[in-house]
């Protein structure tokens, strides 16, 4: 069944590509279309098959769709929008901006409608306010859908503009298909009732069910306390202000570098002195284990060998399992932290930073959770060929949740340049952007007793029992076995196609044979 939904997607893809050059609908229209959206068109498959699955894989309706969005695309000038193209003051009021997670984990869109005055002469710059938002997320988290957050608290009758709200409804309709997870409107006036029946038109009868409609206790079922404001009954300490531009929620967090405040400084000493501890709890334990050396070999061998395979066992719970492999870092691992639970006393994770250039790579840890974790280190650089690891640990006992996020930054740097925290403060200030390679990672929380994400048919493994090396050990193999079935899913894919292209090759040959045969 696999195989046969490939071989349909890959047929319905050829068939469009097919049609599309056929009709010249995008090969010669380069004062109707932007060439880079054009191109980005023929190289990205992920891209086509939002457009196509969107309309249900018609091609024709998926080529008007496309014609729709290209053409606005051209004359808003999506590709080339930046901070500059916007006029200061509508980034100032923070009448719409990125900020949070639902409980899906769907990044929330704010749309702050008491900010919104009907105005005819400002609605071209708040279109390319929305799409400039769109597009930059859009470009960031490819294919990863967002939640509308519709906040009509405190809205008069001079922020309704059905006009701007069509156009919005429009953008997940037609030029950004795929992204939208679901609308939430919350604490809608009464006088919109009406209007609001019009939107639903809009949306069509299979996007209708995407509204929600909510109140302050409502609301907490789709967005956790921790992202909503204290108007709508949260706890997000959060206030929107611009300069600088919010960077998808991410800030520095709590690190051994720069300043640290009274709270971190106290923090900083339990560290050092739980270090000291650590470390003067070592230097007696192997004075111990020389003296029972002497006393007792066989038994002082056995305590040693228990020793090395606890040490060993902390080590493999620590080491990542996975690789991203960017231009300028390989980081490990790729996608999750994996934090312990409190129960198992191991809460704090590792990042493996890889310099896989030849110059010196600077790079620093940013969170959207900055007061719930301590990074060591979070702003430094990595020699060529060198390795760095960074220890990201919870502070003061919070809790770790799926809905935090980490970014990770990475530029070159020149080899004059120095390393110091004046130096790297100055080099990010005047890196250009298209430089820096950027990657995120999610957090995950793996569970100490009785976790129901990993089974085994032969009950062998009793996970309740076994200690995180067996955890580890389950985890490589299944990522090697997921890394084997791919390769194996790749091939078919391959052979599929190969097969198709003979097939078609001898359709065209027995068609040429019956012509040739008839003439």
């Amino acid at each position: 069944m696999f195989f046969l939904k490939e071989s349909i997607y890959f047929l319905q893809v050829y068939h469009f590509n097919h049609k599309l050059y056929s009709r010249n609908a995008f090969g010669d229209k380069s004062d109707k279309y932007d060439a880079r959206d054009v191109e980005r068109l023929q190289q990205d498959d992920n891209w086509v098959e939002s457009y196509l699955s969107w309309r249900h894989n018609i091609v024709d309706e998926t080529l008007k769709m496309l014609d729709e969005s290209f053409q606005w695309r051209k004359e808003i000038s999506v590709n080339d929008l930046n901070e500059s193209s916007i006029p200061r003051w509508l980034l100032e009021i923070g009448v719409i901006y990125l900020h949070g997670y639902d409980k899906e984990g769907n990044k929330l869109f704010w749309i702050r409608v008491k900010h919104h005055i009907k105005d005819q002469k400002t609605v071209l710059d708040k279109k390319k306010l929305i799409a400039f938002w769109l597009e930059r997320y859009a470009k960031r988290e490819n294919g990863k859908p967002v939640t509308v957050m519709f906040d009509l608290s405190e809205t008069g009758i001079n922020s309704i503009d059905m006009d701007f709200v069509r156009f919005i409804i429009n953008c997940f309709k037609v030029y950004y298909p795929k992204y939208l997870s679901k609308i939430v409107i919350f604490d809608m006036p009464w006088l919109m009732n009406a209007a609001f029946k019009i939107v639903k038109s809009w949306l069509g009868p299979e996007a209708v069910s995407l509204l929600k409609f909510t109140s302050k206790n409502e609301v907490q079922d789709y967005v956790s306390v921790e992202y909503l404001p204290p108007h709508m009954g949260g706890t997000d300490p959060f206030k929107y202000s611009y300069p600088p531009l919010v960077d998808d929620d991410f800030q520095t967090p709590l690190c051994e570098n720069g300043p640290i405040t009274s709270e971190d400084e106290t923090s900083s000493k339990e560290d050092i002195e739980s270090d000291g501890k650590e470390t003067l709890e070592t230097a007696s334990n192997e004075e111990q284990t020389a003296l029972l050396k002497k006393i007792n070999p066989t038994e002082s061998t056995s305590k040693a060998e228990e020793n090395e395979k606890v040490d060993s066992k902390t080590k493999a719970f620590k080491k990542p399992l996975s690789v991203f492999k960017g231009p300028l870092l390989h980081i490990s691992p790729a996608e999750e932290l994996y934090f312990g639970s409190t129960e198992s006393g191991e809460k704090k994770t590792l990042i493996v930073l890889t310099n896989v250039t030849k110059n010196i790579v600077a790079f620093k840890v940013r969170t959207t959770a900055p007061e719930k974790y301590r990074v060591k280190p979070s702003n430094s650089s990595c020699d060529p060929g060198a390795s760095v690891d960074i220890v990201v640990s919870p502070h003061g006992g919070l809790t770790v949740s799926a809905q935090d996020r980490f970014l990770i930054m990475a530029a070159e740097m020149e080899q004059s340049s120095g390393t110091g925290p004046a130096e790297l403060t100055q080099f990010w200030k005047e890196v250009p952007r298209n430089k820096v390679m950027e990657h995120r990672l999610r957090c995950h929380t793996v569970e100490s007793s009785k976790p129901n994400t990993l089974t085994l048919k032969d009950n062998a493994f009793n996970i309740s029992d076994k200690t995180s090396e067996d955890i580890c050990l389950q985890l490589s193999r299944l990522l090697e076995s997921n890394r084997k079935l791919e390769d194996q899913v790749q091939r078919c894919i391959w052979f599929q196609q190969l097969l198709l292209s003979l097939t078609m090759l001898l359709l065209a040959f027995v068609i040429s044979f019956f012509y040739l045969l008839y003439s």
